[in-house]
């Protein structure tokens, strides 16, 4: 039913409809925008912070971002950059259950890991 395609992309093969080719690149932007949706996070690697994102419109969130889907099983990286504040592991902990169930509720796929990385924290703005 499911098998992998070209580099890049995943189909999902339905009999009686066609086919359905979900690239990996958009795995990889429904893993970052559940990242960043979860409190305490500041921004992927590479990308402008949340804050900005919504004045200038961007949406790609692939930056930090690394997929490998083998067999419909999801294996998500994360490169994060973290508020100041917050505690690390709750943090994490919530962010691999919002990419876990964002991944697995969109696509089907079955998300096995979601390895994150911190690489920064950010101070607030002052006001």
């Amino acid at each position: 039913m499911e098998k992998e395609m070209e580099k890049g992309s995943y189909m999902i093969d339905n009999e009686e409809f066609g086919t359905v080719k979900i690239a990996n690149d958009v795995v990889a932007m429904i893993a970052g925008l559940a990242a960043t949706e979860v409190e305490g996070v500041s921004a992927m690697v590479g990308n402008i912070p949340n804050e900005l994102m919504g004045k200038v419109g961007m949406k790609k969130q692939t930056k930090g971002v690394k997929i490998d889907i083998l067999d419909g099983n999801v294996s998500v990286e994360l490169a994060v950059t973290l508020e100041y504040g917050f505690n690390i592991p709750t943090t994490c902990n919530k962010v691999q259950e919002k990419v876990k169930n964002a991944i697995e509720t969109m696509t089907g796929f079955t998300v096995s890991d979601v390895n994150i990385r911190i690489v920064g924290i950010q101070m607030a703005e002052s006001k």
